[in-house]
């Protein structure tokens, strides 16, 4: 049943990272009703995928929801999701508030018909500021919050995007966090409320926690960044045939370390001896470690460090992390069949609850797949879903099997 059970979602969101976070939601047992424009998701679109609308990067974001097509352009679309909204917990939306207050779909209209609603917004900036109004992407976001000038720092000085939605997830996470304390809320004093969780802000301060350093006091000691994250010799370890991703951290497991390499001249090395000093050499000693580990093959130096409880783990890429033996094990990766789209490779749900254990038993939807059964739920009536249909508010359902 998981720890949600009983609670309903109105998911409004689209792209990445609403529908990320309402699937952590829908994994952890709540209902959760998918509301899709007649053009479907966007991402729906990214490839590859065996049919039209139903890519993999939308089975991974998407699974354990019901789905429903509603125009909210259409004022008998926006009644319908009202309608929707009466028996809901949390709505989610991740398009600028703006955007809803044209819809007529703005917290005060939803608060007036449900006031126990928790009416959540993830979108790009603080609603206080002079970006109130602005689009934001992934990577904008990046950009603003520093990330791509760390790369270059790091780096060969040219700026990049770190290469994966790094700040949908973060912010599609948080929003899990506010949705589930709102929750909690929300049965302890019987009222709803609004919270807009903005991306800006919620990167500026994941960034920041780690790079603020001298900048924290007034005046500032220095000019920012954490030294041990932006040494360029802080990456994985070239070995004498391939790679490794090593640490070597508190003053336990350099000791260690000297002793299973033999360097007991480092030992004695005022900077490798103590962590103060490594903190102040950092590149120094990263730039001794992997000429040590050229050394020796992976296999040879993972056996050392790991018989010398020395932090070491593989250096995968996409394809041979789908074979890691712990993964493989804990059966992470299970291929699953989805009623439409076959055999896939699912991703199993990473946190284990004692008593309200979590099963994915609903994957990704297929548009509109459970939209007349939403309807009905809600207290629509066939003469009411069949006029819905005739007028291009929603659609007819696909020609899957339901669940």
């Amino acid at each position: 049943m998981g720890p949600l059970a009983g609670f309903t979602i109105l998911d409004l969101t689209s792209v990445l990272m609403g529908p990320y976070g309402t699937q952590v939601l829908a994994d952890m047992g709540a209902e959760v009703i998918k509301v899709e424009s007649p053009e479907g998701d966007i991402v729906r679109q990214i490839g590859p995928g065996r049919t039209p609308g139903m890519g993999g990067m939308f089975l991974n974001a998407n699974r354990g929801k019901r789905s429903i097509v509603l125009d909210l352009k259409k004022p008998e679309g926006r009644d319908a999701l009202l309608r929707l909204a009466k028996r809901a917990n949390a709505l989610v939306y991740n398009v600028r508030p703006q955007a809803m207050a044209r819809l007529g779909l703005d917290y005060e209209t939803l608060a007036a018909i449900n006031p126990a609603l928790v009416y959540v917004g993830a979108f790009g900036y603080g609603q206080s500021g002079p970006y109130a109004a602005k689009p934001a992407y992934d990577d904008l976001i990046q950009g603003a919050t520093a990330l791509p000038a760390l790369m270059a720092q790091t780096a060969d000085g040219v700026p990049r995007y770190v290469p994966n939605a790094l700040v949908d997830r973060i912010v599609g996470l948080t929003a899990v966090g506010a949705i589930c304390a709102s929750l909690v809320d929300r049965d302890r004093t019987g009222r709803g409320q609004r919270v807009d969780i903005p991306m800006f802000e919620t990167m500026a301060g994941f960034v920041m926690g780690d790079h603020m350093g001298g900048l924290t006091y007034e005046p500032p000691l220095d000019n920012g960044g954490y030294a041990r994250h932006l040494s360029r010799d802080r990456r994985p370890y070239k070995t004498s045939d391939g790679y490794i991703c090593v640490i070597v951290y508190n003053d336990k497991q350099w000791n260690n370390f000297f002793a299973a390499t033999g360097r007991d001249d480092l030992r004695s090395n005022p900077k490798f001896a103590t962590f103060a000093g490594r903190a102040v050499n950092i590149d120094a000693v990263y730039a001794e470690l992997a000429r040590i580990f050229e050394t020796r093959t992976t296999a040879e130096w993972t056996g050392l460090l790991d018989k010398a409880d020395v932090p070491v783990m593989p250096m995968h890429d996409l394809e041979s992390i789908l074979q890691d033996p712990h993964l493989v094990a804990t059966k992470f990766f299970p291929v699953v069949e989805h009623p439409t789209e076959g055999p896939i490779r699912n991703m199993k749900v990473s946190a284990t609850w004692s008593d309200t254990s979590v099963e994915t038993t609903r994957l990704a939807p297929r548009l509109n797949q459970h939209g007349a059964e939403i309807l009905r739920e809600a207290g629509f009536s066939a003469d009411e879903i069949a006029t819905l249909i005739r007028e291009g508010v929603t659609t007819t359902a696909p020609d899957t099997p339901q669940d």
